[in-house]
């Protein structure tokens, strides 16, 4: 009975724990908005979940941190949304691109904070755990959540480029890993420069470098 008791606790510490980090997250989206991510106070962040510093801290050693939880949690939507309705390909590859646009257009702060922080010297990106518990709180509608595996961009992109050369959408003679960074470049570039011109719609512009791209590689 006591060890029962002990995994019934540890369970819902587990779970409280999960609650508060997605917590922080949501709220650091609803702070954020169109301002950079250095401009919001961890303090604000910590009044609208009614945590201490001490206690978000303790959950995300670093400020930014929270930055690489939110992007790792992005990507746990695509995998979960492949998952239900699979793409392969440039089918793919357009897939990524269209949340990219959907989520720059929604959270702009996020995006290019969390974009300026990938290309900060001092510090190396490094992904952040997202933890069964926090699966399950995010997708409590999907039975075998806990199995599915979060990729990087990266390899999601690498995984499409393979399979467009498979299908025939690419038939230039091309490394695999040559495409993969060519993809990877625009995922993260078209952002960059969609924001110095202030481009609109994104989705459009993204498609477009898309299908320039395809040209030089058919």
């Amino acid at each position: 009975m006591y060890y029962l008791n002990l995994n019934y606790a540890m369970s819902l510490r587990k779970e409280k724990a999960a609650r508060l980090k997605l917590s922080v997250l949501e709220q650091t989206l609803k702070l954020i908005g169109k301002k950079p991510f250095d401009d919001l106070y961890v303090e604000e962040i910590c009044d609208k979940v009614k945590i201490s510093k001490v206690t978000l801290f303790k959950y995300f050693p670093q400020k930014e941190d929270i930055l690489l939880y939110y992007f790792r949690v992005w990507c746990l939507r695509r995998a979960v949304e492949l998952k239900e309705k699979p793409k392969e390909g440039v089918a793919g590859i357009t897939f990524l691109f269209d949340r990219l646009s959907e989520e720059y257009e929604n959270h702009p702060g996020i995006i290019l904070s969390l974009f300026a922080y990938f290309a900060d010297i001092k510090r190396a990106p490094k992904p952040f755990p997202v933890k069964v518990e926090e699966k399950r709180i995010l997708f409590e509608e999907v039975a075998d959540i806990h199995l599915i595996d979060i990729q990087s961009v990266d390899q999601m992109i690498e995984k499409f480029a393979l399979e467009a050369i498979f299908k025939k959408e690419i038939t230039k003679s091309t490394a695999t890993r040559d495409i993969t960074q060519l993809f990877t470049t625009l995922f993260y570039g078209s952002v960059i420069t969609a924001h110095i011109n202030q481009l609109s719609p994104i989705k459009m512009f993204f498609r477009k470098n898309i299908e320039l791209a395809l040209k030089g590689l058919s």
